[in-house]
């Protein structure tokens, strides 16, 4: 990332919805990418003036966690608040409901089963991909609520209605 820091440069905000799959990745891989990665996307960006990141983590981010992507997800969010933004929005969404061009059966059987669930449970276990991509938007339209946000599936759904 480093040879293009020009491209982090004069942005007042970033987006990051980086990441992998440790099935695409392996274990190393999906670290290297969902934190080191966007670690250091959050540190160009920084340097190149940014004041607003916006992050999009994972529901269950826990640095503390025995399962590898919970714990990494803690662990980039951690290392995005000490870069020093004015403001850090991160959204912790649930499971991602979207058309994907790979193949990936169990996570398309979950879609199947929480589209259903979604009818009674419209904020509990999934959110549309579009929600959070509006909700992203509307992060950086609205007055935060401290120097760090944190917001979890039910915040994204009702932000993501602004």
């Amino acid at each position: 990332l480093s040879e293009h820091a020009a491209a982090f440069q004069g942005h007042d905000v970033g987006f990051c919805c980086l990441g992998t799959t440790r099935a695409k990745a392996g274990a190393d891989g999906f670290v290297r990418v969902d934190r080191d990665y966007v670690a250091q996307a959050a540190e160009l960006a920084r340097a190149g003036g940014c004041k607003h990141f916006v992050l999009q983590s994972s529901q269950g981010a826990n640095q503390q966690s025995c399962f590898l992507y919970f714990r990494v997800k803690g662990e980039v969010e951690n290392l995005v608040q000490a870069v020093g933004f004015d403001r850090c929005t991160i959204l912790r969404p649930a499971v991602l409901l979207c058309k994907r061009q790979e193949s990936r059966p169990t996570e398309w059987m979950a879609q199947k089963f929480l589209g259903v669930v979604d009818r009674v449970f419209p904020t509990a276990y999934s959110v549309p991909v579009e929600t959070v991509a509006r909700a992203m938007v509307a992060s950086v339209l609205q007055l935060g609520k401290g120097k760090v946000e944190v917001l979890e599936n039910g915040a994204i759904h009702e932000l993501g209605k602004a």
